[in-house]
């Protein structure tokens, strides 16, 4: 049995913060019925053609869930989400605040329908304050929150290179809907869960905007390498790169033996991580891994206990050897396809996680709808009247 096995979710998503919130919640067993548009549903599924039919984010964010079509502005298809709500223990939604109120699936509607549910509202940049009315999206809000500002090198900046506002949205949403659960459990009562993408992102910001806080001056852009560390980032072989991690000193000086420079550990341009920092161009250009090939520069530098990686494609990451040997590659349905993907991160002794397909638009209204006693002439004139 797994931990959400028996509860149900009804979710108004679209793009990636709250679908991967509640591919989260499916991984732990719950159901979770996907309201879409008819005329195209969540326009995430043609962000690209990656995955059979539907894009990459899609198939990503949706492994699991059974999807619905109703067409929220016909009042009989808001009959329809209302009686679906009853069923309901969890409701999510990222429409705009507005939008959701004029549909009748804001918290306070919800609540008068079913009033223990556990409601998540998730919204740009929340329903007050300047910018409530602003549109939201992941780079906006990576440009808003100065993560655009410190990514990339020296005048160049960069956006980061996944949905990564998203992401801290939706990993936050989920651990809140599991904490409003076990609340209910406890006391009987519902919860509203309200979000905002930006404050999202914003807790994920805290450490460099501690730093710029104590120092006076935002990190500087270094690129792949790391701006408070050296030597932290990467190096070019004879046949690639290696990424090093060197984090103290004692690391340092195991690097200086290994490539036989014991002059470089007692440099005082070098000798700490603050004077390694200050001298980092004087210290890349005393660093030439050029003569060695990655695999061996590896295998030197793992024996001389010196952190490093190999940087990879990511067009590697599906067949990567540790991902292999741990067997955490599966097959997961898509319309249109399979595609290879990967087993939630973590593994459990006290529940199993098996791969469930991704929908096509639409593709359970017809079985979640007769779950809620409707006969098959009631569902036929409901797509007669294009409600759904």
């Amino acid at each position: 049995m797994r931990p959400l096995d028996g509860v149900t979710v009804v979710s108004l998503e679209q793009a990636v913060a709250v679908p991967y919130a509640t591919r989260l919640l499916a991984d732990l067993g719950a159901r979770v019925i996907k309201v879409e548009r008819p005329d195209g549903g969540d326009f995430a599924r043609h962000y690209d053609t990656a995955c059979g039919s539907v894009s990459s984010y899609f198939a990503w964010t949706n492994v699991g869930k059974e999807s619905v079509a109703l067409d929220l502005k016909h009042p009989a298809a808001r009959e329809v989400l209302h009686d679906l709500v009853t069923t309901a223990d969890v409701v999510l939604c990222n429409l705009s605040p507005a939008a959701a109120r004029r549909l009748g699936v804001d918290a306070s509607s919800l609540r008068q329908v079913k009033p223990d549910l556990v409601i998540g509202e998730l919204s740009g940049y929340g329903e007050s304050g300047p910018y409530a009315s602003r549109k939201a999206f992941d780079a906006l809000v990576q440009s808003e929150t100065g993560l655009i500002d410190l990514t990339g090198q020296d005048d160049v900046t960069a956006r980061a290179g996944i949905s990564v506002a998203d992401i801290a949205a939706g990993v936050q949403l989920q651990s809140a809907v599991l904490a409003a659960l076990l609340h209910r459990s406890r006391t009987g009562e519902g919860a509203t869960l309200r979000l905002s993408l930006f404050e999202a992102m914003a807790e994920w910001m805290h450490q460099p905007m501690l730093y710029a806080a104590g120092t006076g001056q935002a990190a500087p852009r270094t690129g792949a390498h790391h701006p408070s560390i050296a030597p932290y980032g990467p190096f070019p072989c004879a046949d690639g790169t290696v990424h090093l991690a060197v984090q103290n000193d004692p690391q340092w000086r195991r690097l200086c033996t290994l490539l036989d420079r014991p002059d470089l550990a007692d440099d005082p341009r070098f000798t700490t991580v603050t004077s390694r920092v200050a001298n980092r161009p004087a210290l890349h250009a005393e660093l030439d891994f050029t003569p060695w090939t990655t695999a061996d520069l590896l295998k030197a530098l793992d024996e001389a206990d010196v952190p490093a990686a190999l940087t990879r494609g990511v067009t590697e990451l599906p067949h990567h050897p540790q991902l292999t040997a741990r067997d955490r590659q599966t097959t997961i349905p898509v319309p249109g396809g399979e595609i290879t993907a990967l087993r939630p991160p973590v593994d459990s002794t006290a529940w199993h996680w098996t791969p469930a397909p991704v929908p096509a638009l639409g593709e359970h209204t017809d079985h979640v709808l007769r779950g809620l006693g409707y006969a098959a002439e009631r569902i036929a004139e409901l797509r007669a009247r294009s409600a759904i």
